[in-house]
């Protein structure tokens, strides 16, 4: 924990994706060694070089008991000490990024190992302070938080935040169009496989049968024997659990062998490779064409080159479906992108504008900087739909809420898409509404229909997923425009995912510092529950209580009268 004296809060990490970052390693290391372990630290070698693993308790402890005879006990002990010492600090070494030099408070259990507190001070350059009553301090704490709720009096009630109720038409007419896209057995249309990224514009002008991989594989998460099913098909090719989860289920899933397969080779390679091995799994080799897009937007060459990518993959699936592509037809879904665009733009402005309006639970699977419907007359449906349920939903809460009333959180990346738990543990029982999502965020110029290609190519370097540096200056601009007191990020793949990685992380926290807004980086993966961390909801609250202290004055939140 840190108090950063700009925020005027503290902020926390934790680990907890297992064992390794907590005393029940060195519990296990002395066992082994028939040590007891309140002696480790008293024989323990300081001056020795000697490492072992900090990545799994387990393994550690294994590695460690294979050496037990061949090097000496202190040195053994010395190693031990380190890795846990290095994985407290894998954990949570964030939070010391701009703090070099600050004493650091050392407590509970693990604290009474003065070697680890010995080898903290040696990776962080900091002053290591153990504090008298270290052990119970998380009770002490505890004992506080009682007395605090006590004060507050037998009467508080917390106030709850509540939503106009309406389903509206928008939810209807999306059901409608993902059965239709996703489960069509039109087979007389061409059925094209794309990621992400690759613009729907040219695919819809063509009038293709479309499958977003990602999205599709996203689509059966829910059904957990279908995933369990997937990945283990997966495992049996070769494809653990250091390939993302999505490209795993690809791997595993039965897909409709594809007319054409597009991609962009940005933001993700490793999707590139596996779609090269399921087109040849599929026996479909020729038929792939992958959009060579750079990591930055760079200069107006970036979008000549990328223009002439588009054109060579409209060449390739003319070839391939044995039509031309109209261009009039491409003109046309230009023109419908900048509606539906224009629309989702007054979308994102009301609710950036408003008390809550709608569950950021709910809305982030809308998801409109992903689909596959750009380009068509659906998206332009819906978009208004949801605008005219948007405008509803504002009149009925700004008769209930100003809009400084509760808190305003900004959604970064995707949800973990098999259970909305912590989606709906940070709104409903945290009682911190997520405002808005980055991935109903439209950020790109409008398009050219005259100049198709390279407009689509300009909103490609735009749209800001490829660029991080672009997608944390679009977090800059939004924070004062939509208030948001607080930004969560969900790292799929913990930290390892290109568009959630530890650079964007680094990145993000260094700017929001200097905003004075608090990240939360939640840990976890979009598509496979059993390796979700235990430690997630706990963070989640400590972020809460964070916010509710600066906003409320107590970490319980805002408090009504019965």
């Amino acid at each position: 924990m840190v108090y950063n004296p700009l925020m005027k809060l503290w902020t926390s990490m934790m680990s907890g994706v297992c064992a390794a970052g907590t005393g029940s390693f060195l519990d296990s290391v002395a066992n082994k060694l028939g040590v007891k372990v309140e002696e480790v630290s008293d024989k323990v070698n300081y001056g020795s070089d000697t490492e072992f693993s900090s990545v799994c308790a387990v393994l550690s402890a294994t590695s460690i008991n294979k050496f037990k005879n061949r090097v000496p006990i202190g040195d053994l002990l010395a190693g031990a000490c380190k890795a846990q010492a290095r994985t407290i600090l894998n954990s949570v070494g964030q939070l010391l990024l701009n703090a070099p030099g600050r004493k650091i408070l050392f407590q509970g259990g693990v604290a009474f190992n003065k070697a680890v507190a010995f080898f903290l001070g040696k990776l962080t350059g900091s002053e290591i302070i153990i504090p008298q009553y270290h052990e119970v301090m998380g009770a002490l704490g505890a004992a506080v938080i009682a007395k605090q709720l006590d004060e507050l009096g037998p009467d508080v009630e917390l106030a709850k935040v509540e939503y106009e109720p309406t389903r509206g038409k928008s939810v209807l007419l999306r059901i409608k169009a993902t059965k239709h896209d996703f489960f069509s057995k039109d087979t007389s249309k061409p059925l094209v496989w794309r990621n992400l990224f690759f613009p729907t514009e040219i695919l819809n002008a063509f009038d293709c049968r479309i499958r977003t991989l990602e999205t599709y594989a996203a689509l059966f998460a829910r059904k957990a024997d279908f995933v369990k099913e997937a990945l283990g098909n997966a495992a049996q090719k070769g494809y653990d659990q250091q390939t993302c989860s999505f490209l795993r289920m690809l791997e595993g899933m039965k897909l409709e062998k594809p007319d054409f397969v597009v991609s962009t080779s940005q933001p993700c390679q490793q999707a590139e490779r596996v779609f090269e091995d399921l087109v040849n799994e599929y026996d479909c080799p020729d038929r792939l064409y992958s959009l060579q897009t750079p990591i930055k937007r760079q200069s107006a060459h970036a979008v000549e080159m990328m223009a002439e990518g588009l054109s060579e993959a409209i060449f390739l699936m003319e070839k391939s479906f044995g039509r031309k592509l109209e261009l009039g037809r491409l003109e046309e879904a230009c023109v419908l992108s900048n509606e539906a665009a224009a629309l989702g733009r007054k979308c994102n402005e009301l609710r950036w504008t408003s008390p809550p309006l709608v569950k950021g639970s709910e809305a982030i699977y809308n998801a409109v900087v992903f689909s596959q419907l750009w380009g068509t007359k659906d998206l332009v449906d819906i978009q208004q739909a949801y605008y005219e349920e948007l405008l509803q939903k504002k009149e009925w809460a700004e008769k209930r809420y100003s809009i400084d009333d509760t808190h305003r959180l900004l959604w970064l990346h995707l949800p973990p898409f098999y259970d909305t738990k912590h989606l709906t543990y940070l709104e409903s029982v945290c009682n911190a509404p997520i405002i808005f999502e980055e991935t109903n965020f439209i950020g790109w110029s409008p398009l050219d229909p005259k100049d198709p290609l390279r407009s689509l190519a300009t909103k490609l370097l735009e749209s800001g997923f490829l660029d991080p540096a672009l997608r944390v200056e679009y977090v800059k601009k939004a924070i004062p425009a939509a208030k948001f007191n607080g930004v969560v990020l969900y790292t799929h793949g913990f930290g390892r995912c290109s568009l959630a990685d530890r650079s964007l992380s680094k990145l993000l926290r260094n700017e929001l510092d200097k905003m004075g807004v608090p990240l939360l980086a939640l840990e976890g993966d979009c598509m496979d529950a059993s390796i979700d961390p235990c430690s997630t909801i706990t963070k989640i609250a400590s972020f809460t209580e964070a916010l509710n202290m600066k906003r409320y004055g107590n970490i319980f939140g805002r408090v009504g009268k019965r």
